[in-house]
């Protein structure tokens, strides 16, 4: 039986578009939470982009490896857009991701269950498919048999990742036109996508604070500060002395 989350050290998740300041955000908090005791920090986000982006580096075959997965990210988008099931190179490619994005979320609740607190850059959502953070799969009935087999398997991770709800949720708002200057290599029309999907992200009715990104980021880190010092007050947190290393 899995112990609840309250019953686990405090979990303090990141949320925005990219370019809204999340590692920045994700870096200093870790850092300046170790004053309430041992800190760790885990990435809980697809990093579709990243290993694209990454495999595009590689000589000769890696632009070849980067179109083709953003072909596929496509491909799939637009069959969200079309209520359709992907097809199974695609629907392949989403549970592994899932499937990475499982083993790094049991590591959090490991270092939870260690003690430490956690603060993670990006969180799963349950609520928007094909919004980042969210499922790869349509809520779709139509596909072939292994196909909805792979959707119901990562619906059901997703169902599991969701019900651990942080205590906080700390979501970045930027405007489009800041993070496509802070992300260059981020296509602008998906960067509008996430902009526009960020405000409607509950997470299963998560302790929310907004923070505007677009100010500048000592009043960010200000303002971050103090939301995340109200939820260690309320987990009955004090400050230490000493700051512990972080993990």
């Amino acid at each position: 039986m899995q112990a609840p989350s309250s019953a686990m050290a405090p979990l303090i998740a990141v949320i925005g578009c990219d370019g809204s300041g999340k590692s920045t955000v994700c870096e200093h908090i870790l850092e300046w939470i170790g004053r309430y005791g041992p800190a760790g920090t885990v990435h809980l986000g697809k990093q579709a982009g990243n290993v694209g982006r990454s495999l595009g580096r590689l000589p000769l075959v890696g632009a070849a490896m980067e179109r083709l997965i953003r072909r596929k990210s496509d491909d799939v988008n637009d069959r969200i857009k079309e209520d359709k099931q992907p097809s199974l190179f695609p629907a392949l490619v989403i549970s592994a991701f899932t499937l990475r994005r499982r083993r790094r979320f049991k590591r959090m609740l490991a270092l939870r269950q260690r003690g430490l607190i956690v603060v993670t850059d990006r969180f799963p959502q349950l609520e928007i498919p094909g919004a980042y953070d969210g499922p790869g799969f349509p809520e779709a009935s139509q596909g072939s048999r292994p196909v909805l087999a792979l959707a119901r398997h990562e619906h059901a991770i997703f169902e599991w990742m969701a019900n651990h709800r942080p205590d906080l949720v700390l979501r970045l708002n930027v405007d489009l036109d800041t993070a496509c200057a802070r992300k260059p290599d981020h296509r602008r029309e998906a960067l509008s996508r996430k902009i526009a999907v960020t405000p409607l992200l509950t997470y299963s009715g998560a302790q929310i604070v907004d923070i505007d990104t677009n100010q500048p980021l000592a009043n960010v880190l200000k303002e971050a500060e103090a939301a995340v010092a109200r939820v260690m007050a309320e987990r009955g947190y004090a400050v230490k002395e000493e700051n512990p290393r972080a993990a």
